[in-house]
C-alpha cells in the first residue's frame, strides 16, 4: 500500500480521497452549518492543503505535521472592525493528509471528520477559542 492509500471499507482498493474529494465533502458539510451562520461567513475561502506549510507550524509550535487537522486564519468576526485593512481574505484550511491520518485510525465516518472540522474552524472564525468549542462539545450541543 502506497503512503496515500488508506484502508477503510468504503475506501478499500482505491486510493485515498483527493483534495477534490475532500472539498466535496466539505461542501456537503456546509449543509449542517445553520443558514443564519452561513450568512455571516461571507467571503472567507476554503482551501484544502495536504499540510499546513512550516511557518504555520512552528508559529503554533506544532512539531509533528498530523498534528494540525484544520485552521482558520483571518480576523474573527468579534476583532473585526471598519478599520481594519484586510490584504487577504479570511481562509480556512483543511489539511487532507493529517485528516486521513486520523480517520485511518478512527472509528468515525470521513464525513464527520471533516464536518467536525470544518465547524470548529468557522467557530474560530465567529471568535470561539478552542476552550469555548471544548465546553459546546462537552455540554452535548451542537
Amino acid at each position: 500500500m502506497t503512503k496515500d492509500q488508506v484502508t477503510n471499507t468504503q475506501w478499500d482498493g482505491q486510493s485515498a480521497p483527493s483534495a477534490d474529494d475532500l472539498a466535496r465533502i466539505a461542501e456537503n458539510a456546509m449543509a449542517f452549518v445553520p443558514t443564519e451562520f452561513r450568512a455571516y461567513l461571507g467571503d472567507i475561502v476554503f482551501r484544502i492543503e495536504d499540510f499546513a506549510d512550516k511557518g504555520t507550524l512552528d508559529a503554533l509550535r506544532i512539531e509533528n505535521p498530523y498534528g494540525l487537522l484544520g485552521l482558520y486564519h483571518g480576523i474573527s468576526l468579534d476583532q473585526k472592525s471598519i478599520l481594519h485593512a484586510v490584504p487577504q481574505p479570511d481562509m480556512i484550511f483543511l489539511y487532507r493528509r493529517p485528516i486521513l491520518a486520523y480517520w485511518a485510525a478512527s472509528n468515525e465516518t470521513l464525513e464527520d471528520i471533516v464536518r467536525h472540522v470544518l465547524i470548529h474552524e468557522i467557530g474560530h472564525h465567529f471568535g470561539l477559542s478552542d476552550e469555548d468549542m471544548h465546553a459546546i462539545d462537552e455540554s452535548g450541543d451542537d
